[in-house]
């Protein structure tokens, strides 16, 4: 569901709204506690206040009256000419003392990009903490453990991924994945303009969504159970969104061949929309190997939320039956595709899956040459099922060139556009409240 490949840069535009602030009655400043630490300006200040000498100074000795001279001196030319830097903070502004900054949360700090290995020695998972993007993902085919195949696209390099050429590759996208009609929605009736990366739409976070920002590892094991976990702190303002958020995406993988990923994420103190999606490009043929369009796949959602030109929901609901969309019973991708202008690039309302653990099973997809298998499972209410159609002659891992159709998203999510469509899922989470994603990705042959 990506207009933003490589070849295709499109103009992005910033539009930040500032919420009304209330008006503040004027205090008078109280004492911060830091101050009782200051050094003592009564050396500078001692002109101000007329008091007599006490009378013992008169009969001070000259030598003594020398050395007082001296330290009173070389007191004045330290305050006056190196102050500390909370005496400058206080001169140039005293509420700054009033109320401090808190310390910025460990997630904000600065990461250097990386990539990371989880290995279960029965499947390999190559990650970057760069949007906490899957880069490989290497599984057996019908032969066995012998043969693996990296069955998701992506790039060698982390550049692509630091840039803003990858096409959302195995990353994750937010603080709201999918599009936001116009980049504008209303909340508690204040507007929020969002950064236009998608015209006239906001796409997948805006211009610097997740998936281009670098996230900090808070755990990573190697052991019998690996896993990996990574942290964003999203400031108030970013790409236009309100308040603070701290996001946790954890990758885990399990005895079986599975991976599980569980994104969770809080707002700190203002309420906002939050949708997160994962959006790997799969092809369980090998990430090199050409279309996807011989995969077979089964979709367990009887409804798809139709669009109009631009690609954003009507707000109706669509049966699927009986139409190109269908695919409540397995079926090739490319038997119907050419039926759907410019290919499949539409949510799925997800509500026929069996649960299991809390998780919908929400799709299958099969690779008749491989005869490999991959079971989606999430808790979800939207599933976007796209085909790659705006991939276009894109260098991929080890020279593999990616064109239209090289690789099919399945991204569990909120419903595009929720925020302007009060019939659809809400996506609003308040302080106080969490937003949790779980998705399981299970591996089978045929």
């Amino acid at each position: 569901m990506e207009q933003l490949v490589g070849a295709q840069h499109l103009h992005h535009h910033h539009h930040h709204s500032l919420s009304p602030r209330t008006p503040r009655t004027p205090t008078r400043p109280q004492p911060h506690p830091l101050l009782q630490h200051l050094p003592s300006n009564r050396f500078r200040d001692h002109q101000i206040h007329h008091a007599a000498p006490p009378r013992s100074l008169r009969v001070t000795p000259p030598f003594f009256l020398l050395l007082l001279a001296a330290v009173y001196l070389l007191a004045s030319f330290t305050i006056l000419s190196s102050p500390t830097p909370l005496l400058v903070r206080l001169r140039s502004s005293p509420k700054a003392l009033l109320v401090p900054m808190p310390t910025p949360p460990a997630s904000s700090r600065a990461s250097s990009p990386e990539f990371f290995e989880l290995d279960n020695k029965r499947i390999r998972v190559r990650l970057t903490n760069v949007g906490a993007a899957v880069t490989s993902l290497l599984v057996p085919d019908k032969n066995g453990a012998g043969i693996f195949a990296d069955v998701v696209l992506g790039f060698d390099s982390l550049d692509p991924y630091l840039n803003g050429t990858s096409p959302y590759f195995g990353s994750i996208v937010g603080r709201v994945a999918n599009r936001i009609k116009e980049g504008k929605f209303t909340l508690d009736g204040v507007q929020y303009n969002l950064t236009i990366n998608n015209p006239p739409n906001t796409l997948h976070g805006g211009s610097k969504g997740f998936d281009k920002t670098i996230w900090e590892v808070t755990e990573y094991n190697k052991g019998d159970n690996p896993s990996i976990t990574f942290k964003y702190f999203s400031r108030d303002g970013e790409e236009g969104y309100p308040g603070d958020v701290s996001v946790t995406a954890r990758y885990s993988l399990l005895p079986t061949m599975a991976l599980k990923l569980e994104m969770d994420a809080i707002p700190l103190n203002r309420v906002t929309p939050i949708s997160l999606a994962q959006h790997t490009y799969w092809n369980l043929a090998g990430h090199n190997s050409g279309d996807v369009l011989a995969h077979s796949v089964q979709i367990w959602g009887s409804q798809i939320t139709p669009v109009d030109q631009l690609s954003i929901p009507t707000g109706e609901f669509m049966p699927v039956s009986g139409t190109p969309f269908d695919f409540l019973t397995e079926n090739q991708i490319g038997g119907r595709i050419s039926l759907i202008h410019g290919g499949y690039d539409h949510n799925y309302v997800l509500d026929s899956g069996e649960v299991r653990s809390g998780l919908r099973h929400v799709a299958k997809v099969t690779d008749p040459s491989s005869r490999r298998v991959l079971n989606i499972w999430a808790d979800a209410p939207g599933m976007q099922f796209y085909t790659g159609n705006f991939l276009h002659n894109i260098m991929g891992k080890g020279g593999a060139i990616y064109g239209k159709h090289a690789g099919l998203c399945l991204e569990t999510q909120g419903f595009p556009n929720a925020v302007n469509q009060p019939n659809f899922p809400s996506v609003i989470v308040h302080p106080g409240e969490k937003y949790r994603h779980t998705m399981l990705f299970e591996f089978t042959t045929l």
